[in-house]
């Protein structure tokens, strides 16, 4: 059987945390920033957790066995 592979594109965008949980960045915050409040932008910053509803299938692709 081969081996499994990490889906790259995934690995770029997602982070495992030490306790499991995968990390992920806001869309939203390249460009056309001029309409959006300082709050809004400041919010879109900060990585967040995956949904549960999603968890599954993100740590599918990041798998590298």
């Amino acid at each position: 059987m081969p081996k499994m592979k990490t889906n790259k594109s995934a690995a770029k965008r997602f982070k495992m945390t030490a306790t499991g949980k995968v990390k992920r960045n806001h869309a939203f915050h390249r460009h056309i920033l001029s309409t959006k409040s300082r709050k809004r932008k400041n919010r879109l910053l900060a990585p967040e957790m995956v949904d549960k509803t999603n968890l599954k299938k993100v740590r599918r692709m990041l798998i590298s066995a």
